[in-house]
């Protein structure tokens, strides 16, 4: 069956809804509702509202044991002494509401001094790295950010027990004039994300190899199996992993496998149990040498280096955030977000938690 369109209207009435029963003000539930959109706009099926929602249940405000999110709370900036850098403690506000702060902060620090630097303790997931820094890409800058997962669910390079996050790593450039899109480089560092295993336990697809391991420690590739994941490129993956978890220690971080379970806090110790941000933009012109080869200027120089790469026989080759681009135009072509059938379906019960009227009847197939 083709992909059915949601409106984007419906979507936000739907999402904003569910964030405002849960609790939270109206710009955090619109936060939620335009970051969900946005995911689901570019095909990022990891991390939709569905993914959000359910996060919140099982670690965020829906958890009643250890509240993991605390809607309406407010972020206190830190003082430090350095004047490209802001330091938060966010105090367990909703995440996508952190992270959109955040990448405006750091990029109004980037057109004063060049780079602007965003770390964030105390924090709640904020989901889908790619889309903060391709927003930033987007409007001219260059964009990084990192943070740790919300659990320990990765297996270090040759050990046996999850003591590492998902930990993903997103870059963005601003390649709007010389490709009309953004190059954004944005990954997991285990094989596939957790959010992926949910996404293949809906549809009934298997893994790909070497991406998980069964409560036994064995290689698996069927979703409803997998216990823990398997960091990418062995050594390789594991230490881009690594980074986030000291970048994070650096800041304040918990210990990676108390994040959101703190049922594993030794009685009489006080841990915390919370993930950390890192946002790092940078201006384009505080990097620029202006020694461009043949009197070009720094986009038309970033044109030819792309062109070069993908010269030589490469044509066919795809850059990174062009599946992104391709996704989003599906989108605007069909002029709504596009969900399977058993999205759409996870939707219907959303809204009727949240007492808005919506079933599967209103959509239309999306014609391919």
């Amino acid at each position: 069956m083709n992909d059915l369109i949601m409106p984007l209207d419906l979507h936000n009435t739907i999402v904003t809804s569910a964030y405002l029963k849960r609790g939270f003000n109206q710009d955090e539930a619109d936060k939620a509702a335009r970051f969900c959109a946005m995911a689901s706009w570019h095909g990022i099926k990891t991390h939709n509202a569905i993914k959000a929602l359910h996060l919140d249940d099982l670690f965020g405000s829906g958890n009643q044991k250890s509240q993991g999110c605390t809607p309406r709370a407010e972020i206190e900036e830190i003082p430090n002494r350095f004047k490209a850098c802001t330091v938060w403690n966010a105090h367990k506000k909703l995440g996508q509401a952190v992270a959109f702060n955040a990448i405006e902060q750091a990029m109004t620090l980037a057109d004063e001094y060049g780079v602007g630097i965003v770390s964030v303790d105390e924090a709640f997931h904020y989901l889908w790295g790619g889309g903060y820094v391709m927003e930033a890409a987007k409007r001219g800058y260059i964009a990084y950010t990192c943070c740790t997962a919300a659990l320990a669910e990765v297996v270090p390079f040759m050990g046996k027990h999850p003591t590492l996050g998902t930990n993903p790593h997103s870059w963005a450039f601003p390649t709007m004039d010389a490709l009309g899109y953004p190059i954004v480089i944005d990954w997991a560092t285990s094989t596939v994300a957790m959010g992926r295993v949910q996404q293949f336990k809906r549809e009934n697809k298997q893994l790909p190899p070497d991406a998980a391991v069964d409560s036994k420690g064995n290689p698996t590739q069927d979703p409803h199996n997998a216990s823990a994941l398997l960091p990418f490129g062995k050594h390789k993956g594991y230490g881009l992993s690594l980074i986030n978890e000291l970048v994070a220690a650096l800041i304040g971080g918990s210990l990676p496998t108390l994040r959101s379970r703190p049922e594993n806090i030794t009685t009489g110790t006080i841990e915390k149990t919370t993930p950390n941000f890192y946002f790092q933009v940078i201006h384009p012109d505080a990097v620029s040498s202006g020694l461009f080869a043949d009197k070009r200027n720094q986009s038309e120089n970033t044109k030819a280096v792309i062109l070069d790469i993908l010269g030589h026989g490469n044509e066919n080759c795809l850059l990174p955030g062009q599946l992104e681009h391709q996704a989003a135009c599906e989108s605007d072509k069909a002029g709504g977000l596009l969900f399977t059938e058993a999205e759409i379906l996870e939707f219907e019960q959303i809204a009727k938690d949240s007492d808005i009227p919506f079933t599967i009847d209103q959509l239309v197939a999306h014609q391919v």
